[in-house]
């Protein structure tokens, strides 16, 4: 096992304490400096995964465009997919943050390579018995009293889309590589320019081929992004010299692949957990009595939700990465500071994000309906929205600190007790028996959250630092091996 990497003169020793005595401008440059680290990581996330959700716009306008079956059949087969096979490829490829990430602090490049290969091996595996589970949407769908006309687009739209599951096992890892390594700007350039392509690709492939050109053209552009990317990781990798031949990439022991499943289950199942609750919350909307108007309003609702989702992950991501690269380079007290940092920060953007809802909530309904029931109806549900975002954005970036450490078991156990123990049960209460509505189920969704945030921050502070940078030592230096 190598020797952990030696601290420099310059960076603040475990011995010191953690924060200066005196409230000086020492205290305020070490915030200023951890502040402008994760501002360069999450900026250009955010610019990323706001091209994702404006993907997500623009491939629904299409579907919209070719009618009312095909926009209702394709969003149910867009739903099954990001339910069944992207949530799952996604919450998998998060066991490369904390490896990742722990590595590239220890200057390990051999399993920051092998991490990369072999989780993009898993991904490919995993794609398998999802896209036999796609082949069978039909039976599934209609098991569930789906309609058939519908069932017949949603399995259409999901054939061709088949391919995305290869070009999403390419796409993840690469994404998760570079930002581990604090590179995010070539991620938010090259999905921009997919983006760009995407408008163009939809409007051909719709004219030629309808409903399987809109799919189609989705895994196009992703295939595009990871063309992209993978020629700058080889440009990047080859200019570096020493670290691209260090190898590693086809160096895989056994150990290498427990410690990356051991990683990647509870991974997935925190993502998938959490994505799920959402669907759910969807699907017990549709059960009550103004079901229609009730769906639609959650619907609009969300739609903002995503994108204030597109910051918190953007904070996440580099919360896990600030702080799984101090717990490798064995800066115990560095990680705890970006830590702290990333959770004020996170409380911080809550508050504005839910301001942001509360001061939009007159006008966001109009951009989508022109019922006035459904636009009066949002702009009350987006005030609980925006209280459930205060919550939100602290609890994602609790995620991320959660991943950076290495032990996202406890990210999924808050999950479990606070959306599956609280806020289904306690949402659906509200809504059916003290006939609340959407309202109730808003109501269980906002206990559900301030119990897993309360949970994500107990888990937190119980963290030993120390203890942790300990074993980022044995787990960042398991490729010299």
């Amino acid at each position: 096992m190598s020797t952990p990497p030696r601290l420099e003169e310059t960076e603040v020793l475990p011995s010191q304490p953690l924060f200066p005595p005196k409230w000086s401008a020492n205290f305020l440059q070490i915030i200023s400096s951890e502040l402008k680290k994760q501002r360069g990581i999450a900026i250009p996330l955010m610019a990323m995964n706001l091209t994702w959700f404006a993907k997500i716009a623009i491939t629904t306008s299409f579907l919209g465009r070719l009618g009312e079956l095909q926009l209702a059949g394709g969003t149910l087969g867009s739903t099954f997919a990001n339910v069944t096979g992207f949530s799952v490829l996604n919450g998998l490829c998060g066991a490369m943050e904390p490896i990742c990430g722990q590595a590239y602090g220890a200057k390990n490049f051999k399993l920051l390579h092998k991490t990369f290969f072999m989780t993009t091996f898993l991904l490919l595996l995993v794609t398998l018995p999802i896209s036999f589970l796609w082949l069978n949407v039909d039976r599934i769908l209609l098991h569930f009293g789906q309609q058939k006309d519908m069932v017949a687009i949603a399995k259409s739209y999901l054939f061709y889309l088949l391919p995305d599951l290869v070009a999403t096992s390419f796409l993840c890892p690469l994404k998760a590589y570079l930002s581990c390594q604090g590179i995010t700007i070539p991620t938010m350039l090259c999905s921009s320019l997919g983006l760009v392509f995407h408008i163009p690709i939809n409007i051909l492939l719709s004219r030629i081929r309808g409903l399987e050109g809109v799919s189609m053209a989705v895994w196009i552009t992703d295939i595009m992004v990871v063309i992209l990317l993978a020629a700058y990781v080889i440009i990047m990798e080859t200019s570096k010299g020493g670290a691209w031949k260090e190898g590693g990439w086809l160096d895989q022991g056994i150990n290498d692949w427990i410690s990356l499943l051991r990683l990647s289950g509870p991974c997935c199942l925190t993502s998938c957990l959490e994505w799920w609750c959402y669907e759910i919350l969807v699907l017990v909307t549709g059960c009550l009595a103004n079901s229609r108007q009730a769906v639609s309003v959650l619907a609009i609702v969300l739609n903002f939700d995503y994108l204030l989702y597109s910051v918190m992950l953007s904070l996440a991501t580099s919360a896990s990465t600030r702080v799984s690269n101090e717990l490798g380079a064995n800066r115990a007290d560095l990680a705890y500071r970006a830590a702290l940092v990333s959770l004020a920060t996170g409380f911080l953007l809550g508050c504005l994000g839910a301001l942001v809802m509360v001061a939009s909530r007159g006008v966001w309904g109009l951009l989508f309906s022109h019922d006035m029931g459904v636009i009066r109806m949002v702009r009350k549900m987006m005030v609980l929205m925006a209280l459930i975002e205060t919550l939100n954005f602290p609890l994602v970036v609790s995620g991320g600190i959660i991943r950076g450490t290495a032990r996202p078991r406890l990210g999924m156990y808050a999950n479990v007790a606070g959306f599956y123990l609280l806020a289904l049960p306690l949402g659906v209460a509200l809504a059916f028996t003290a006939r609340l509505g959407l309202g109730g189920l808003l109501m269980g969704f906002m206990a559900g959250t301030a119990a897993c945030l309360i949970l994500s921050v107990v888990f937190i502070a119980g963290i030993d630092w120390a203890e942790e940078a300990g074993k980022a030592q044995v787990l960042a230096c398991a490729g010299e091996r």
